[in-house]
């Protein structure tokens, strides 16, 4: 069975493969939505966006992503720069072992995207 690691909270848990990772975190009840999101969001039709993840380790073990999802995650002005890297856990399914972070920073400005390519040496 895949694993999926929940960074921010410190856990892991086994989930079936071909599983909906929004409703696999919500069985081992960890929160997935920020402040008010909880109560009010798309209940996992992937319009809202509030669900994103941030999939550091394990992408490909992912499922593609779909068109909503696409769409979805270029509207929100957050993920700038790390649009490989977002997920809507409500749209992705689980084939394999990754790693995610939950409400992951809001980069409003732009910050990985203004970054330089290459470091200063």
């Amino acid at each position: 069975m895949p694993k999926v690691v929940f960074v921010n909270e410190k856990r892991e848990i086994e989930v079936p493969a071909g599983a909906n990772m929004r409703d696999e975190a919500r069985k081992a009840g960890i929160e997935l939505y920020p402040g008010m999101a909880r109560y009010f969001n798309c209940f996992g039709h992937g319009q809202c966006g509030t669900c994103k993840v941030l999939v550091s380790k394990g992408g490909e073990n992912l499922s593609p992503k779909t068109a909503i999802e696409r769409f979805t995650i270029w509207r929100m002005l957050s993920s700038i720069g790390l649009e490989s890297e977002m997920r809507l856990a409500c749209q992705c399914k689980v084939n394999g072992d990754c790693s995610v972070q939950t409400q992951p920073d809001m980069n409003l400005c732009g910050d990985n995207f203004w970054q330089k390519p290459y470091p200063n040496k």
